[in-house]
């Protein structure tokens, strides 16, 4: 036992080492030419000695120079960023890689599971929610005093649920159904990709770039205890939301029932669910695009997203993510463990209030505050239904 504590903690601290370095390193540009091996002068000839940096053609040198070396300092952070984002949950991926491994051998062996071990194994959802409060709370909370940023926790409300499920699948005393055990993790796979590409693909494929907006909004508001609420309000509230949603994940690695229709339905839900958020996600990045283009050539931009789903639903991809929480409630509700309907519903109830925090924000924009407040009155919130005739008249006049 005490060997395994030791090897746990060398891990620990070597993976906390290196991130200790990656975000300290302040000299940026010179970590990119190392990773790069790019030269000093980051591939460019030695300029004459008489070049006169007052002329035109020198001032416009100068300003592609100054380019080169934003994109490049650009360059580097994004990837220190990206080393960090993969590093980070290391430590609860190679513990829980040393449980497994040392559990079987010790069953195999007949050798006597230690006090420790054996307590992680009768004992899942609290070893997960441990990992996850030491690596995710406070870990990530550490990470975020430094970069003051709390942009990871977003780009990995994508990661952990996958995490989680192949975490309950292969766990010692797990007993399920193959199939639905398989369905479930591949309809796991195909939500956290769309959700990670719509991340990427909204942050113009950049690692870290910006926090979520609320958090920036709480950042001004609590001003100088920002930095001990945030712990709470940004990591704590996430292990509750985060474990509480996916408990059907745990359902279906707990229970072993043949399939039946049921299952069937909650596949259904999951997938329009998947599909619905997509597009969704889709139009609303080609809408905003398109009004960034706009604003570039100094024209008016549309002040509001009205044609799609949008037509129907002021926030389908909201409506798209909660079917598929729901949907997979469906499958822990066909197992007899219904109660695991509490997640879902407190993650709703948690994204109708952003809904208004949403909708109070695009009110404060004067150039689409008018056109919104129709919006709001013929368009429902989250369920698509048909527009009012209100605004079916509006759309005949124009």
């Amino acid at each position: 036992m005490y060997r395994a504590i030791s090897i746990g903690c060398e891990f620990v601290i070597m993976v906390t080492s290196l991130l200790a370095w990656l975000l300290t390193v302040k000299d940026v540009g010179y970590l990119s030419a190392e990773i790069a091996g790019i030269c000093k002068n980051c591939g460019r000839e030695e300029e004459p000695k008489d070049w006169r940096w007052g002329t035109r053609a020198g001032k416009v040198s100068r300003a592609k120079q100054n380019r080169s070396e934003t994109n490049i300092m650009g360059t580097a952070i994004n990837l220190k960023r990206a080393i960090v984002s993969v590093l980070v949950p290391l430590p609860s991926i190679l513990f829980y890689l040393y449980f497994i491994n040392h559990y079987k051998t010790s069953t195999s062996d007949g050798t006597t599971v230690s006090p420790f071990w054996s307590w992680c194994v009768d004992h899942p959802l609290l070893l997960v929610n441990a990992l996850f409060f030491f690596n995710v709370n406070v870990l990530f909370w550490l990470i975020s005093q430094i970069q003051k940023s709390h942009w990871m926790i977003d780009l990995y409300w994508t990661v952990i649920p996958m995490l989680l499920a192949y975490c309950y699948a292969t766990y010692p005393s797990a007993q399920y159904n193959m199939w639905r055990s398989r369905i479930v993790i591949a309809l796991a796979w195909v939500w956290s990709l769309r959700l990670t590409h719509n991340y990427f693909r909204r942050e113009k494929w950049q690692w870290g770039v910006r926090e979520d907006w609320r958090f920036t909004e709480m950042r001004g508001q609590y001003g100088k205890h920002w930095w001990w609420i945030s712990f709470f309000s940004v990591y704590l509230s996430q292990q509750v939301f985060l474990i509480g949603i996916c408990l059907p994940l745990y359902i279906v690695h707990s229970v072993d029932q043949p399939l039946v229709v049921w299952d069937f339905v909650a596949v259904a839900v999951c997938l329009c669910g998947i599909v619905i958020a997509y597009f969704a996600d889709t139009q609303l990045h080609e809408f905003v695009t398109r009004n960034e283009k706009l604003k570039e050539f100094g024209k008016p931009m549309a002040p509001n997203l009205d044609r799609g789903l949008w037509g129907y639903s002021r926030h389908p991809n909201y409506f798209g993510e909660q079917l598929w929480w729901w949907g997979l409630v469906v499958f822990a509700w066909n197992l007899g463990h219904g109660w695991t309907f509490v997640g879902a519903l407190v993650n709703s109830m948690c994204l109708a209030y952003v809904t208004v925090l949403v909708e109070r924000r695009m009110l404060k924009q004067e150039y689409r505050a008018e056109a919104y407040r129709l919006y709001q009155k013929t368009t429902s919130v989250w369920i698509p239904w048909f527009r009012s005739s209100a605004f079916a008249r509006k759309d005949k006049n124009t």
